[in-house]
């Protein structure tokens, strides 16, 4: 309560009423392999293929082990966002060859350059140098992707030494690398430059070099240089990362030294590309980590190991006519592979308490937008050798949506299912919050330029996008086209779809004049309040606006004036429902109510600081069956 202690003009703001906004339902949580990125990373909103396959790879099939599978999760993020699709988070799952995944341990020794045909845990290596001095390069995500070329190119600058009127430096920073020798002739290479690193001492208020960071045996000064008839040439490196099938991307005007700061940060190659880079954002776009041994202290014994590693480079240094590839030394990182299929452990994923990160479908459980989750591919060979942990990623699906109570899953049925098997797998499922599609989708793959099946959950989440964004959530996602098909793995009839239906298995079907078209929407529950996929989604939307709408009133005197302000608040918003035509009713009286009085609490509740609001809705129940009735009337029949 504002305090009145001296004459004058108090200008105050009134609280209005808190309005509930309703919240976003078309964001999708896709979980499944790739061909690389993060497995231990928070999963960050994705907009389009082209994001998705900066960070997770292209479309090309995976390898495990001995079999090849097609990625389904990249064609599940093309169907998405081909299909109306707009914002999506994808979580990677992983398996090592020798089971489950765990981070790399760069702890360990630095072994000697020699690399295996396969790391076991997926990472692609390179190594310079050997022991303790030795720089390893590995691909930061496990995959085959991976295998890239990563090149380092040396850069010189121009000579930054002046004579007149002092011997002076200019563009000079702590720890620089430079080349310290005679000036460069047109065709032949410098015989007489060294690396050096510039240090700056405040005792005596001048610029050193020396060939060793903690050795100033044979140290010079600027007036030792210039009296040399000597120049000074700073040197950064260029790293240029090639992955398989995609653009180079290059990074400019890194500082060898691994203390090298710049405005504050450090900005050394080695800092660049570290374990841990300065932003998660950095961490998920690099595609490379550089790891030095407790040999490499400086920038100069860097620069040492990369003209080891490449003998020919040290003679094109201070040519002036030398190309970026002659100053340049190529790696090839090998040993990256897929893993092994991951099993229902891996989609599951893990939250433990000693440890930073969570995989699976853990990492769901904090991003709170996420309204449709689907694991594209999981049912491949339910019929076959994959069938248990198919189930099983399907029933995790169920059990993550029931957790986070305003999610939906949408289930694939198996690939290559009989109506009698699809049936027998649908009665092992029951939940409000799934929905069951069937059967499989073919397009042309733009891989193979061939025909192909997918699973229908990516599909189906684009058209759910679609459907709540040119029409509302309270629609029902059916009766909808499938842009991208060119069919179905199995052509469905009126009486077969007369089977499943009621059971609660969606088809797809192709209509003559109409297409292909998505022809069901029925949740998999046995609760006949809970038939329909709108009613559904429409009710996790209305809980989820109205749960996060009302956070404010927590702690808030829970009187009269506060249930007016629930009550008022809640009918507003239903009021705009109702308007929209989400809900059923010719009058709002008749569409909802909401009650929060003395008549939905008792003492008890109020003691125990509980507030309790009844609300009432009518939803609108999608018209599965037009019944049109036709009879030969006379013109004077009643």
């Amino acid at each position: 309560m504002p305090e009145y202690l001296a004459p004058g003009v108090y200008v105050e703001e009134i609280p209005q009423l808190k309005s509930i906004e309703g919240v976003s339902t078309t964001t999708t949580g896709l979980i499944g392999p790739s061909r690389f990125g993060p497995v231990l990373m928070q999963p960050d909103i994705i907009t389009s293929l082209g994001e998705f396959e900066l960070v997770y790879g292209d479309g090309q099939q995976l390898q495990f082990g001995d079999d090849k599978l097609h990625n389904y999760s990249w064609h599940a993020v093309r169907a998405f966002f081909q299909e109306g699709g707009k914002r999506l988070y994808f979580s990677r799952v992983f398996r090592e060859t020798d089971g489950e995944y765990l981070p790399p341990d760069d702890t360990a020794e630095f072994p000697e350059p020699s690399l295996p045909e396969d790391f076991a845990d997926g990472h692609a290596r390179g190594f310079m140098g050997t022991g303790e001095t030795q720089i390893r390069i590995r691909a930061r995500y496990p995959g085959e992707y991976g295998n890239m070329r990563v090149r380092f190119t040396v850069v010189m600058g121009q000579n930054i030494l002046t004579t007149s009127p002092a011997n002076s430096v200019a563009g000079l920073t702590n720890r620089d690398v430079v080349w310290i020798g005679d000036p460069p002739r047109s065709a032949s290479p410098l015989g007489t430059g060294q690396f050096y690193i510039a240090l700056w001492s405040q005792a005596n208020s001048r610029w050193e070099f020396q060939v060793a960071a903690d050795d100033a045996t044979g140290m010079l000064t600027v007036d030792d240089i210039a009296g040399a008839n000597h120049l000074i040439r700073i040197a950064t490196l260029t790293v240029t990362v090639t992955l398989p099938g995609a653009i180079p991307r290059v990074w400019a005007g890194l500082a060898p030294d691994p203390e090298h700061r710049r405005n504050g940060a450090n900005d050394s190659m080695l800092a660049y590309f570290a374990l841990k880079p300065s932003s998660p954002a950095l961490e998920r776009s690099l595609p490379i980590v550089m790891l030095a041994g407790n040999g490499v202290g400086d920038g100069v014994e860097l620069m040492n190991i990369l003209l080891d590693a490449a003998p020919d480079l040290a003679t094109h240094l201070e040519e002036t006519r030398s190309s970026d590839l002659a100053r340049s030394y190529e790696l090839l990182l090998t040993g990256g592979n897929d893993g092994t299929r991951p099993t229902a452990s891996e989609y599951e994923g893990k939250a433990e308490d000693d440890q930073t990160f969570k995989t699976g479908l853990k990492q769901f459980e904090d991003i709170d937008d996420i309204s449709i989750v689907a694991a594209p591919g999981s049912t491949y060979l339910l019929e076959d050798g994959y069938a248990l942990d198919g189930e099983t990623v399907t029933k995790l699906l169920i059990g993550h949506c029931e957790l986070m109570r305003y999610r939906v899953a949408i289930l694939d049925s198996g690939d290559m299912q009989s109506l009698s098997q699809v049936r027998a797998y649908r009665g092992r499922l029951d939940s409000t919050r799934a929905a069951l599609y069937y059967p499989w989708v073919t397009i042309l793959d733009p891989i193979t330029q061939s025909q192909i099946n997918l699973p229908p959950s990516g599909f189906m989440a684009g058209i759910y996008a679609r459907n709540d964004t040119n029409r509302a959530v309270y629609k029902a996602p059916a009766n909808e086209d499938v842009i991208l098909s060119l069919g179905f793995e199995s052509s469905i009839n009126k009486a077969q779809q007369e089977v499943v239906n009621p059971e609660g298995i969606n088809c797809f079907r192709h209509l003559p004049g109409r297409g292909f078209r998505i022809w069901g929407a029925r949740t998999i529950s046995s609760d006949p309040e809970w038939k329909y996929v709108n009613v559904r989604r429409y009710f996790a939307y209305l809980e989820h606006s109205i749960d996060k709408g009302t956070q404010w009133a927590v702690f808030e005197p829970n009187g009269p004036k506060l249930w007016d302000q629930i009550r008022h608040g809640i009918s507003d918003f239903l009021l705009n429902e109702f308007q929209m035509g989400a809900l059923l009713g010719d009058k709002p009286e008749k569409a909802y109510f909401v009650r929060c009085d003395r008549s939905t609490m008792t003492q008890n509740d109020l003691d125990n600081g509980r507030l309790v609001a009844v609300v009432g809705v009518a939803p609108l129940k999608p018209a599965e069956f037009v019944i049109i009735r036709i009879g030969q009337l006379t013109a004077d029949s009643k």
